[in-house]
């Protein structure tokens, strides 16, 4: 098991654990920041099976929503059980409050140096939990860096070896 602590926008604080099995491995996360001005709590954990394909996502705001994702791993998705058929295609979960579900689209298609993949994920929106697919790309530079791309953002990842961010350009950085 890793266990990391990362400060992010607004002062947000967010202790993230990967536990790996033979099977797959789980991000599970606790996210303390201010929404609107009030303190928000959120519990998040992400399965994927030995390939890092998303299977499920659990999240929950407390005192707020909660959503549970399901999906094949090939690309179909249900919310709630009820399919939802935006997402099509998707193949990862990113979760608009934390740096953690990067981790999937870098371990599942390990691009080498100097290439750049494409992902799309199935992107949950804060406090809302509003979901849409995002077009992603992301490009290594060199064994720990990646330059990440989705419509007009852009920013530069520094990785460690289990594919956990260190610094996301200048949003989060890993405490400890």
């Amino acid at each position: 098991m890793t266990s990391v602590l990362w400060r992010g926008p607004g002062g947000s604080l967010e202790r993230c654990t990967l536990v790996e099995t033979r099977a797959g491995a789980r991000l599970a996360g606790t996210v303390l920041m201010l929404a609107a001005g009030a303190p928000l709590e959120v519990r998040y954990a992400v399965d994927v099976n030995r390939y890092w394909l998303t299977t499920r996502a659990e999240i929950r705001v407390t005192d707020g929503a909660s959503l549970l994702l399901d999906t094949d791993g090939r690309g179909h998705w249900a919310a709630g059980g009820r399919r939802v058929v935006e997402l099509d295609g998707c193949r990862d979960v990113d979760l608009e409050i934390t740096p953690a579900t990067n981790t999937l689209p870098i371990r599942r298609l390990q691009p080498a140096a100097g290439r750049a993949v494409e992902a799309r994920a199935a992107w949950v929106r804060f406090p809302s939990l509003d979901l849409e697919p995002l077009e992603q790309t992301y490009e290594r530079l060199s064994e720990t860096s990646f330059r990440y791309r989705s419509g007009d953002f852009e920013a530069e990842l520094e990785v460690d070896d289990d594919g956990l961010v260190v610094r996301y350009g200048d949003l989060w950085e890993r405490v400890v």
